[in-house]
């Protein structure tokens, strides 16, 4: 089976249509996401090609397949991941400026910054004295790295 676009987003579909449905997953890592071509199998043993025609990138939850009977959907493996959780804005200042100088990508949920996780990072954290922990968790997104180019 070859995919060429996503349908939608679990989330986005009717709770009780999804119930009468055969579930099958596609665990993808993180970093993956971004990739519009790749060769995936489901949880049930299940080829499938992705050939994504759109530049979109895909995120936990998409829809890779559905008729009346099944629903094939994107889920994201855990990545190794340090949550902070600064105290206040002067310490979210310092750490996102001391990681964007290090073009670290960070993704935001509720109050907390993640990142993925770097003893580099680690240390620095705990220099900082700014509170973090070490936690594998799923992101919905690819963590993003732009390029740049500070001779520019």
């Amino acid at each position: 089976m070859i995919v060429e676009k996503v349908i939608a987003n679990i989330r986005d579909l009717d709770a009780s249509k999804l119930e009468k449905l055969h579930k099958e997953k596609v665990y993808i890592e993180s970093d993956h996401l971004m990739k519009r071509v790749q060769r995936l199998k489901t949880d049930h043993d299940r080829d499938i090609g992705i050939r994504l025609k759109d530049a979109k990138e895909l995120e936990a939850g998409d829809v890779l397949y559905m008729d009346e009977k099944n629903i094939i959907v994107v889920d994201v493996l855990s990545d190794d991941l340090l949550v902070i959780r600064p105290r206040d804005m002067n310490e979210m200042g310092n750490i996102a400026h001391q990681l964007g100088n290090r073009h670290l990508p960070a993704q935001f949920e509720d109050d907390e910054m993640l990142v993925q996780y770097d003893y580099l990072v680690e240390e620095l954290l705990e220099e900082l004295e700014i509170p973090f922990k070490r936690d594998e968790r799923k992101v919905n997104k690819a963590f993003r790295h732009i390029g740049h180019n500070h001779d520019e």
